[in-house]
């Protein structure tokens, strides 16, 4: 009899022990609140700032601007007013990174398609080159959708100084350049309806591009906890 008292202690702890790890994992899980981070700097830290924090308010953020999109229309800050953005840096003539980069922006595009919440934003890096006319007859070839992606020219010392000290595009090296030194860089920026910076990905890979996905959908649920 003793010995199957022992057995049924076993048993019993055995099953607490497992209970108690499922729990220790749930309270694992229910710690690490699914957030992205926010990025202030030239050189990508990340950074998790609280509401609470007194630095919550000093969150960097994309100033106003004014382009020009492939139908002739002025875009500015208003257009993606309390919407997910995805911004990058191109040139219709680019064989380099450019065609890659168009490609995984089709696909960001198609993954949402019927999601009003989204808008893609490209930037001509030679706007000198690019004029409307251009960018439309690239848009067409890409088929691109004017209501969702917009590809951006005007102003060159304009989009050069939002590229590098705003959207930190290139490098940290590119930050401290005064001048029109020629921006070529693969870094698709995700920013969010405050337009905050909260993400940079390799817009060349495949597999970021179903990282930007997976970040766009914690963006929204942060956007929804918030309204709750």
């Amino acid at each position: 009899m003793l010995k199957y008292k022992n057995l049924l202690v076993l048993v019993l702890f055995i099953l607490m022990a497992c209970n108690n790890s499922t729990n220790i994992n749930s309270d694992n899980r229910q710690d690490s609140i699914v957030t992205l981070p926010y990025f202030n700097h030239a050189d990508w830290t990340p950074e998790w700032i609280n509401k609470e924090d007194s630095q919550y308010s000093k969150i960097h953020r994309i100033p106003a601007f004014s382009f020009i999109d492939q139908d002739g229309k002025i875009i500015t800050e208003k257009e993606v007013e309390g919407k997910i953005y995805i911004a990058n840096f191109f040139y219709t003539k680019c064989r380099g990174i450019c065609p890659k980069m168009t490609t995984n922006m089709s696909l960001l595009q198609a993954a949402f398609k019927n999601d009003s919440m989204i808008r893609l934003l490209s930037h001509s890096v030679t706007p000198e080159m690019d004029a409307v006319p251009v960018l439309k007859q690239y848009a067409n070839i890409h088929q691109v959708d004017s209501k969702k992606w917009h590809l951006l020219t005007g102003d060159k010392n304009k989009i050069y100084a939002l590229a590098k000290q705003q959207y930190f595009a290139g490098d940290s090296v590119g930050f401290y350049q005064s001048g029109n030194e020629f921006l070529h860089t693969e870094n698709f920026i995700l920013v969010d309806q405050h337009r905050r910076i909260r993400g940079v990905y390799n817009g060349t890979v495949s597999l970021e591009i179903d990282r930007i996905k997976e970040d766009i959908l914690i963006l929204k649920s942060e956007i929804s906890s918030v309204v709750k």
